[in-house]
């Protein structure tokens, strides 16, 4: 064998024993750091069991699984953050939405995440549709629609988790008209653009009207009414002063709580696509002036409503029916969603005074003098639309 052969195996074979060492230390750390982590994670504390008693969980928007286990360790529900985590990963707790959960307290991190995973965990839920009113409403032909002073007393049901089959605690929607009659408005939280109109209402049960936007809502259910009310007008005047509400109003001619219960005729007398000429034809008759002359405001305070009114009812004066009174109604009518919003502060172009729907798939037509309308309205007596039950 040469000199250089012999210097090049030499070479080789230390070459593999520095890289053998280098491996086996690599190893040796690893196995080291593994055995770490899985003491720590094995180490963290845990409650055993499904728990005693109840708790209530505040999820906010953004909250990590991290901040969640926080949450529950500071409610007493489960006795570490890392026992929750290392039972909630990989589960659909991680994706667990805004809102308030009904727990127990001292529960194994396994259990409160089963618990979370029921749906009938979230409480403090509820949701206004577009056009919603403050009190039940009843639909001839149609049973009756929830209003949102029972849907908030629904979001406040709370179960015995003691007994499963026990009916759940819930206040009396009496209960939340007392708070919004009773209490003074600035106290529920009532924006400066419309607290004049609300203290000065002449129904003070419906002196709330519009001012609870639609969409979903989470409230504490442990809150006092009042808390409650006020917590839902904050965010609502949030989302209405967001499109812009202030400075249109301004721009065309009414104040702010005059454009919301525009809005909420918007919401009643059309669908999305017809809202911004619908509103345009409110701004063509006050500018006329002419009456509004709007079936949905003269529906506003009967007992038994739909689409067609009776004479007797368009009659009737009411602080909101407008076809017996000239301009607006006091107040809204409902709560106007956002759509019905942007659409009053941003009119279509147009001429149309007049407008009736002519069929019950809510085909609407539009005329700027009444001959045309009167032909509409053939059309739709025609079609059975505007024929009353009553």
């Amino acid at each position: 064998m040469s000199a250089a052969r012999a210097r090049s195996r030499t070479s080789g074979t230390i070459r593999f024993i520095l890289l053998a060492a280098v491996v086996g230390v690599v190893l040796a750390f690893a196995a080291m750091v593994y055995r770490a982590t899985s003491s720590e994670v094995s180490a963290a504390p845990d409650f055993e069991g499904g728990g005693v008693g109840t708790a209530l969980l505040h999820v906010e928007p953004g909250d990590t699984l991290g901040v969640v286990g926080d949450r529950l360790y500071d409610i007493g529900t489960v006795a570490s953050t890392r026992a929750f985590i290392g039972a909630a990963s990989g589960t659909s707790v991680e994706g667990i939405q805004p809102g308030y959960y009904q727990v127990r307290q001292e529960m194994s991190a396994a259990s409160a995440v089963e618990a979370l995973s029921d749906p009938r965990s979230r409480v403090g839920y509820m949701d206004v549709n577009p056009g919603g009113r403050l009190l039940d409403t009843v639909v001839v032909g149609g049973g009756t629609e929830k209003g949102i002073f029972t849907l908030i007393a629904d979001a406040t049901c709370l179960r015995d988790l003691d007994q499963p089959d026990a009916p759940p605690m819930c206040r009396l929607p009496q209960e939340i008209v007392d708070a919004a009659v009773q209490a003074d408005p600035a106290e529920l939280g009532v924006p400066d653009w419309a607290i004049n109109e609300v203290r000065g209402a002449p129904d003070p049960v419906r002196r709330l009207e519009g001012l609870i936007a639609p969409g979903v809502h989470n409230i504490n259910p442990q809150a006092e009414p009042v808390e409650i009310l006020r917590q839902l007008i904050d965010s609502s005047t949030e989302a209405y002063d967001a499109t812009g509400l202030v400075p249109s109003a301004e721009r065309i001619g009414l104040t702010p709580y005059q454009v919301v219960t525009a809005a909420s005729l918007v919401e009643k007398e059309g669908t999305l696509e017809d809202f911004d000429k619908i509103a345009r034809v409110i701004l063509n008759r006050l500018d006329e002036p002419m009456r509004l002359q709007f079936d949905s405001t003269v529906n506003y305070a009967l007992a038994d409503q739909e689409i067609a009114t009776t004479d007797a009812d368009r009659a009737a004066v009411t602080p909101w029916n407008t076809y017996a009174m000239d301009g607006l109604p006091y107040g809204p009518i409902g709560s106007p969603g956002l759509d019905a919003l942007r659409a009053m502060e941003n009119p279509a172009e147009g001429q149309w005074k007049y407008f009736v729907t002519v069929d019950m798939q809510g085909t609407t037509r539009f005329a700027d003098e009444y001959p045309e309308h009167e032909r509409y309205q053939s059309e739709a007596i025609a079609n059975g639309v505007l024929s009353s039950g009553r």
